[in-house]
């Protein structure tokens, strides 16, 4: 039995839930019929019973009058009525002679209890019994003296409340498979908008997302099922955006990350094999030509110096990618950072004579806590980078402005500018506006790079402006310093 039940409940978890909520509506359906034809049915009986007491009374209140008159109940007699006259003597009733052996059953012991009973009480007395079947039973008064005991069968009532029972069992039925079979249809369509959302999550995991360009085109787009179902399919759909993003995002880095082991390994591989090649140099020269050494040991140094310089970018931008801040590589200490502009003035003019640098006029000074050799490195830089991507002659300005609770250096040059394509990459790692540029006048592509991430790690910005004919980068820092 026990099994039975858990297979049972076991076969009832199997269902779809359109159809368990269709079994479960039926089987409130059926438990409110059952109340309501309990209800009827219990009514309609103690309402025929009622009917049936006031015919008893109306019937005896003649027939006692027919007794009395006449001493007989000719012509007052129903079909199937039972009808006892009593003679009360010495306070015990005694049954007076039928006028009809059909008018007393075989058995007139209950009637004489009546009778005795109302003989004691004084009162009607209402029974019902089982004579040769169900009886209603009257016990009154004709006379003093006279009681008249009178039943009427119940089979008309029976017959009718069976008769309700079975048209409600049947009416009821219809209802209940109509309410089932209709209701799961309106659940299946109201549900239908949750099956096209299974059906997308399948087909979701038939994808393999394991592709760097995977992308998740498939939404719930059936429409209905209410406002719940409205906001359930929303927020699917929400979902399903926030990771189709988050899988382009993770294509596009892993591309980032690919082309960018491809371009340090290529950067890495020239200084290589320069070093290779000047060191066969070198060793050739010590053994054939002494005076060629010095020469071919200078080149060496600078190639690796210049190896150093780029793996000392990669390891830099490393740190500050790093997600604790404490890998920060900055020894933050209060700095005038008017006086930190004016040095990278000075240095930029000692080394690029071809270019007229302009220190616009600003505060007198700007109290900042930075790291003054990692801002003094990200100034140097983008003066550097106005040098080398414009031609002689170029002018060049730098300036200082402190309003709204930020630090703002602006430095700007009149040179051809950045194509508008070529703005949203700049700061990409290993990028160059210029694909033709050689390594040694254009650098790594690392620069700006490297100057965006040391003002980010000063809880600052670097952007971009400026159209044809110019550009200007704009570095903001907060004047409270990181975090501020």
């Amino acid at each position: 039995m026990s099994g039975g039940l858990k297979e049972l409940r076991r076969s009832y978890r199997r269902l779809r839930l359109g159809t368990r909520l269709a079994l479960g509506l039926g089987a409130l359906a059926l438990v409110v019929f059952a109340v309501v034809g309990t209800a009827l049915t219990t009514y309609m009986r103690d309402y025929l019973s009622a009917q049936l007491d006031d015919q008893l009374k109306l019937a005896q209140v003649a027939q006692s009058k027919s007794i009395a008159d006449s001493g007989t109940l000719a012509g007052k007699k129903y079909y199937r009525w039972y009808y006892a006259v009593y003679d009360v003597r010495d306070g015990v009733p005694v049954l007076r002679g039928p006028e009809d052996p059909a008018d007393v059953p075989e058995d007139v012991g209950v009637l004489t209890a009546l009778a005795r009973e109302r003989t004691a009480t004084g009162t009607e007395v209402l029974r019902t019994a089982h004579l040769d079947g169900g009886y209603r039973l009257r016990a009154c008064e004709v006379e003093p003296g006279v009681i008249l005991v009178s039943g009427a069968p119940l089979d008309g009532i029976e017959d009718t409340v069976r008769m309700l029972i079975t048209i409600q069992v049947v009416i009821f039925g219809l209802a209940l498979l109509a309410l089932v079979v209709f209701g799961r249809a309106t659940l299946r369509r109201g549900l239908q908008p949750l099956s096209d959302m299974a059906r997308t999550a399948h087909g979701i995991a038939s994808h393999d997302l394991s592709e760097s360009a995977s992308r998740l085109p498939l939404r719930a787009e059936a429409p209905g099922g209410g406002p719940e179902v409205e906001e359930l399919r929303t927020a699917f759909n929400t979902m399903l955006e926030h990771i189709d993003a988050s899988l382009a995002v993770r294509a596009e880095a892993e591309q980032r990350l690919r082309r960018f082991v491809a371009d340090a390994s290529h950067e890495l591989r020239t200084p290589l094999m320069s070093v290779r090649g000047y060191a066969d140099l070198f060793q050739y020269a010590a053994a054939n030509a002494p005076e060629e050494r010095d020469r071919h040991l200078a080149r060496l140094r600078a190639e690796a110096a210049r190896m150093g310089f780029l793996l000392d970018d990669l390891l830099l931008l490393a740190r500050l990618d790093a997600a604790e801040a404490a890998a920060a590589p900055l020894r933050m200490a209060d700095t005038d950072l008017v006086d930190l502009v004016g040095q990278a003035a000075d240095a930029f003019r000692a080394g690029h004579h071809g270019h007229p640098l302009t220190v616009l006029p600003g505060p007198a000074s700007v109290r900042l806590r930075l790291d003054p050799h990692r801002v003094r490195q990200v100034l140097d830089n983008l003066l550097t980078n106005a040098a080398v991507h414009t031609p002689p002659g170029t002018p060049v300005s730098v300036g200082v402005l402190a309003a709204g609770g930020s630090a703002r250096v602006r430095v700007a040059d009149r040179g051809p500018g950045i194509p508008p394509g070529d703005r949203d990459q700049v700061f990409d790692r290993f990028y160059r506006v210029d694909k033709a540029r050689s390594r040694d006048r254009g650098g790594s592509g690392l620069g700006l790079s490297v100057a965006r991430s040391l003002v980010q790690a000063h809880g600052g910005t670097l952007d971009l402006d400026g159209g044809p004919g110019a550009t200007v980068f704009t570095v903001t820092l907060p004047l409270g310093g990181p975090g501020a």
